[in-house]
């Protein structure tokens, strides 16, 4: 019997008509004989509705606290999800994260799940019932219930895909795949119908939303096989899955793009051991996560200037943090841009062909777009331009690499 974990997002549960709606899809997989579990996100919208009542009420509130309210909204979709599936005749019951007892540590906020006790799931599932989870929440080590961040719920179902040893994990969304780079900027972008779990987390740290990226690292270290599909219609989607299910693999699987990216120059820095410590430490120190790096020696090779991106909501801690360091850092000028898009080009393909980058710098410099940051890695060439040319950047590039569908 096939063993599948559905997750529904957001947008798939907005409303109680489209919780019906998911009801009817569940049921059409657990009468064809499939053990369904559902992991639910919360409504539409109630998240951050949640999360402001908290803000509002303190600034600087308890992150426990916090944890407890914002959990409320994916508790009430799976209740009205298991009441759905009741009126219909599925055997269904709801769960939350610390029923199921979905160990996590105890980063309230921002928890890492540990461990899954499967043996209740596991009778459920044998006895013909559905268990409908909450996504994003689980239990910490303080006995108190933990969040798993934004986008958690698919960490959830992903979690609980491998503790179960499910077939595969169906992530419902409000796309139908994913897709060789944004169809709202290309009109000519392809579903593709496989696409590794190294290209797919490449693909999600660098901009596309379609999966939360830890998500994708927990599959890709259990062996999940993912499918990326939609909630509004019956069209097939994207499998993600490992290297050894394709058989021939693109140049290039997709073009990328982030807008959330500032950029920091620090000029004329003094050229000596442990500078690059003295700057990097204090913002890894505050949790601001550094991202491209670059650095030009002088002529004089006695300063250096250093280039660094980082997401524009820490531009403002960042240049704090920094001009607080300046006594040890010492250097002449802090400038900083949030006008720029990382661009990137995605593809395991490029382990074994030379030539990808190349092909990148051309094509933008064709363009006229000037590339003021380039980082790489086996298989991602990411460059920074200016956001004005984004666009333009993305069609060239997917056409450049023949993405474009025919």
């Amino acid at each position: 019997m096939t063993r599948v974990v559905k997750k529904f997002g957001g947008t798939s549960v907005a409303d109680l008509e489209r919780i019906r709606s998911v009801a009817a899809r569940v049921k059409h997989a657990h009468d064809a004989g499939e053990e369904v579990v559902v992991v639910v996100s919360a409504m539409a919208g109630v998240t951050n509705q949640l999360v402001d009542y908290c803000v509002k009420m303190a600034p600087l509130h308890d992150a426990r606290e916090y944890d407890t309210i914002v959990a409320t909204g994916e508790q009430v979709t799976a209740g009205l999800t298991a009441i759905a599936l009741q009126e219909l005749g599925v055997p269904a019951r709801s769960w939350l994260g610390w029923q199921i007892q979905l160990h996590t540590d105890s980063a309230h906020g921002k928890a890492r799940i540990s461990g899954i006790d499967r043996e209740a799931l596991d009778q459920r599932l044998r006895q013909g019932e559905v268990p409908v989870i909450a996504g994003f929440q689980g239990i910490g080590s303080d006995n108190r219930l933990t969040t798993l961040g934004r986008g958690g719920s698919d960490t959830t179902a992903v979690a609980i895909a491998a503790a179960l040893q499910a077939d595969r994990c169906d992530i419902y969304t409000d796309v139908d795949g994913v897709y060789t780079t944004d169809p709202r900027i290309v009109s000519r972008a392809r579903k593709l119908e496989k696409i590794t779990f190294e290209e797919m987390l490449e693909m999600a740290s660098v901009g596309a939303k379609v999966l939360q990226t830890r998500a994708v690292e927990l599959a890709m270290k259990y062996g999940v096989r993912m499918q990326v599909l939609s909630s509004f219609d019956d069209s097939p989607g994207t499998f993600v899955v490992g290297e050894d299910e394709i058989l021939e693999h693109e140049l290039v699987s997709g073009v990328t793009y982030s807008r959330d990216e500032a950029k920091i120059t620090l000029l004329r820095v003094a050229d000596r051991p442990g500078i690059a410590a003295g700057i990097f430490g204090p913002l890894a120190d505050a949790s601001i996560n550094v991202d491209m790096i670059v650095q030009n020696i002088s002529a004089e090779g006695d300063t250096t200037d250093i280039t660094f991106t980082v997401s524009k909501s820490d531009l403002e801690r960042a240049r704090a943090v920094i001009e607080a360091s300046r006594e040890t850092i010492t250097y002449a000028r802090l400038l900083s841009d949030p006008n720029v898009v990382k661009v990137s080009v995605i593809g395991v393909g490029m382990r074994s062909h030379a030539g990808i980058a190349s092909k990148m710098f051309h094509t933008l410099a064709e363009k006229g777009i000037n590339i003021q940051v380039i980082s790489t890695s086996e298989i991602k060439v990411s460059v920074l331009i200016d956001e004005a040319y984004t666009e333009l950047a993305v069609r060239a590039l997917h056409t450049a690499y023949r993405l474009d569908a025919h």
